[in-house]
């Protein structure tokens, strides 16, 4: 399988949320791009409660992701966020044990263990890793429909295998679960990924191959080339872009934004890709 390395990139992205706070909330949100090694970042985030100012608190995540905390009250909020991200590069860290073992391990919406047959009896004969995970990979954009709104928030990877259909985290979330049956690590990434059509957040795939992270999208909807991470984790439930830790809200309107500063590049999405 060839190497496709990404090389430096200026891509400029944003989005902006409107939301209906019904009760004091504490809000996590994960929408700023993680820091790029030996790239640069440059950013704005403006939220607005009530037309009041609110300072976010921002925390630190894995692989350089940064999620935002912040506390509102009842009425109305927007958040409003852009950034030119200039990357350096896909990251070049080895895959360490810890990190390994957790890309192994079921998650809520990656129930490997509950696939572990189907996996090995379609893929478990294949000598690789890199062997599995473009197999995993084929199969899951040749067999699962991309159809908007048929999924919800308990649908997991089982689910979508036997539906058929589902829409980005449920194709990441089937491609990882399938990959941890048979042996192979796999984590999840939200990403800004230019050039996908409707614009909308989107969730890829990272694999353990020969020592270093590679990224794999089923859907097939952007290259990989251009994507730009925001956080990292085992599944949707560590990804999300906004995720309510107390009280209530309503999401009313979400826009998002990811442009790339030249041509998109081609991806025939087989070769190994390094995600920024």
């Amino acid at each position: 399988m060839n190497l496709a390395q990404t090389g430096p990139e200026t891509v400029q992205v944003g989005c902006t949320l409107t939301l209906d706070v019904t009760a004091p909330a504490g809000v996590v949100l994960q929408i700023a791009p993680a820091r790029p090694a030996g790239g640069d970042l440059s950013e704005r985030l403006d939220i607005v409660n009530n037309t009041v100012p609110v300072t976010a608190s921002e925390i630190a995540g894995p692989v350089g992701g940064r999620a935002h905390l912040i506390r509102v009250q009842p009425g109305k909020l927007t958040v409003d966020y852009r950034a030119t991200v200039t990357t350096g590069g896909g990251t070049t860290d080895r895959v360490g044990d810890a990190a390994r073992v957790e890309a192994l391990r079921p998650s809520r919406y990656c129930p490997s263990d509950r696939l572990a047959g189907f996996a090995q009896s379609h893929f478990g004969d294949l000598p690789t890793a890199g062997q599995r995970v473009r197999a995993i990979t084929d199969y899951v954009w040749r067999h699962i429909a991309y159809v908007s709104g048929s999924s919800g928030p308990t649908t997991d990877a089982l689910d979508t295998l036997l539906s058929g259909q589902g829409v980005c985290r449920d194709f990441a979330h089937l491609v990882a679960a399938l990959c941890r049956a048979v042996d192979v690590p796999a984590r999840i990434a939200a990403v800004y990924a230019p050039g996908l059509s409707p614009m909308d957040f989107h969730a890829v795939v990272e694999t353990d191959i020969d020592g270093r992270w590679q990224v794999w999208d089923a859907t097939r909807l952007a290259p990989r080339q251009s994507l730009v991470r925001i956080t990292t984790g085992r599944d949707a439930a560590d990804i999300a872009f906004c995720t309510v830790i107390s009280g209530r809200l309503d999401l009313e309107s979400l826009e998002i934004n990811a442009v790339s500063g030249g041509d998109l590049p081609l991806d025939d999405h087989e070769r190994l890709v390094t995600l920024a």
